[in-house]
C-alpha cells in the first residue's frame, strides 16, 4: 500500500465547507462524514479531512489558529495544465474562496493561491514536465 496523505483542516462551518470542496470537484466520502467532519477525496491518494473547530481542537493541545488571520500551513496540489490552474480557481472564486495574491509565472512553473472560504491556504501549480524532473535550469535550457 501506498502512502495516502489526510490534510486536516478547520471549519467554523462544515456545510459551506463541503459546498466549497465539492465545487472544486472534489467527493465527500460519507464512510468518515458525520456533523463533526467531512472527509473531502482529492484522489485516491489525497484526502482533506475537514473539522468543525471544535472537534479539531480536541486533537491537540494548543489553540486552534484562526485561519482567516493567521497562516499555519499551505497545501500545493498540482495540476496538469495551466488551464487546470485557472479553471480550479475560477471554481473556487464562484464557491465563496478569495485569491489573496496575484498569480505566480515562473515560466517553468504555475501557481495560484486559493484561501477557502475559513481562509485556508490552498495553493494548484502545474510544472512544466523537463523542470520537474530535472530542475528549472532544465526548462530554461529547452526554451533559451
Amino acid at each position: 500500500m501506498s502512502t495516502q496523505i489526510f490534510v486536516n483542516l478547520a471549519t467554523a462551518d462544515l456545510d459551506g465547507a463541503k459546498a466549497f470542496y465539492t465545487a472544486l470537484g472534489c467527493e465527500i466520502n460519507p464512510l468518515f462524514t458525520d456533523e463533526n467532519a467531512a472527509c473531502v477525496v482529492w484522489d485516491e491518494q489525497v484526502f482533506f479531512m475537514v473539522l468543525t473547530r471544535e472537534y479539531f481542537g480536541t486533537f491537540t493541545e494548543k489553540p486552534v489558529a484562526d485561519p482567516a488571520q493567521s497562516a499555519q500551513v499551505i497545501v500545493a496540489l498540482s495540476r496538469e495544465s495551466r488551464a487546470e490552474v485557472d479553471a480550479i480557481l475560477e471554481a473556487g472564486l464562484a464557491a465563496g474562496g478569495r485569491e489573496p495574491r496575484d498569480a505566480q509565472d515562473y515560466g517553468f512553473m504555475y501557481s495560484r493561491t486559493l484561501e477557502d472560504r475559513d481562509g485556508n491556504i490552498l495553493e494548484f501549480m502545474y510544472m512544466d514536465p523537463a523542470a520537474a524532473e530535472q530542475g528549472p535550469e532544465a526548462f530554461m535550457t529547452e526554451n533559451d
